[in-house]
């Protein structure tokens, strides 16, 4: 039985990546480069499925697009859960986050480039992340979720740093929870898929949401 059957589902790709860095070494450059582009192949026939459907497709789903054997795809990825993991990492890498709004220009400013650029982001990956419903709890999801989050929430502290340097520390971790759970992506599916807003309503019930938060934040320091 090979090394990766017998770890738990989903990391078989650390396995597989291993061994194929190891054979690539002793294989002719023609044969490493067909076994890199079956590789980009598999990933991309799996992230346009992704965002066909919003759903994860099958290993014979995927080789059959890719137009490579079911085999081919177990031997670079060992399992269907490390290829949905590997498929994320690529579809992240496709997305450009744009950096923190300067915390210098006006309130109102920040206010409507914050909620545009987290939704032009969220739109895109909101199928990859209806997709992962499937793979609740799987390790490696609930990791890159965190650190997703975690960045978020220094990007909030970071654009409305002269608004948080007013409040206590539990002040500002209270009002950081709450636009972190009132613009998550959780919330944006809510909005884009259960309620079926267009992108531009759903981005004007955000701005509105930052506005009333803060607002209300501020004004009850100020009634202290």
């Amino acid at each position: 039985m090979s090394e990766a059957a017998v770890m738990p589902r989903g990391n078989a790709v650390a396995v597989v990546a291993a061994a194929t860095d190891n054979n690539q070494t002793a294989r002719p450059d023609g044969r490493n480069r067909r076994a890199a582009e079956t590789r980009r192949k598999i990933i991309e026939a799996a992230k346009l499925m992704i965002a066909e459907t919003s759903t994860a497709p099958t290993v014979v789903a995927v080789a059959r697009r890719a137009d490579v054997s079911v085999r081919s795809v177990f031997q670079h990825f060992g399992d269907v859960e490390s290829l949905f993991v590997t498929v994320m990492d690529a579809i992240r890498q496709d997305i450009v986050v744009p950096p923190p709004t300067a915390n210098t220009r006006p309130l109102s400013d920040r206010i409507a480039s914050v909620v545009q650029n987290l939704a032009e982001v969220f739109d895109k990956i909101v199928p990859l992340r209806v997709a992962a419903g499937q793979f609740v709890g799987h390790p490696a999801l609930i990791e890159r979720g965190q650190a997703f989050k975690q960045e978020l929430r220094n990007s909030t502290f970071e654009t409305f740093a002269p608004e948080f340097a007013s409040l206590s520390e539990p002040a500002r971790e209270e009002l950081a929870d709450a636009i972190g759970a009132a613009l998550s992506l959780d919330a944006w599916i809510v909005l884009r898929r259960r309620d079926n807003l267009s992108f531009e309503r759903a981005a004007a019930v955000w701005r509105m949401t930052l506005e009333a938060l803060l607002s209300h934040r501020f004004a009850s320091v100020a009634a202290e």
